[in-house]
């Protein structure tokens, strides 16, 4: 294979895909060889949520991806202001509820 001389990359974007998925939820898991990054949607008082989406890297492109993201939140808050994170206690549980009503049976 001929390599590419300008670092372009041709990437196909099929109609599908270019839709997206949308995810309120990441659940991050590794094990010494991948990264797993789970994408759920879940709705308020449901107790139950599906995964939809799977992502698994390798531990050096999840650390590209961690600083490609913070590089491009940094952009982002230098033009639209900082991005308020109203829980800052990462030992916190997630609202699995997101304040809405609880779920009964």
């Amino acid at each position: 294979m001929e390599e590419n001389k300008n670092n372009h990359i041709d990437i196909d974007l099929d109609e599908s895909v270019a839709e997206g998925i949308y995810s309120n939820l990441a659940v991050i898991t590794h094990t010494n060889s991948e990264f797993i990054l789970d994408f759920i949607s879940i709705m308020p008082g449901m107790p139950k949520a599906s995964v939809k989406s799977r992502i698994i890297l390798t531990p050096d492109h999840a650390k590209r991806l961690m600083y490609t993201l913070k590089e491009n939140i940094s952009k982002y808050e230098s033009v639209n202001g900082e991005i308020k994170n109203t829980d800052r206690n990462t030992d916190s549980l997630i609202p699995m509820n997101f304040g809405g009503p609880t779920a009964q049976a």
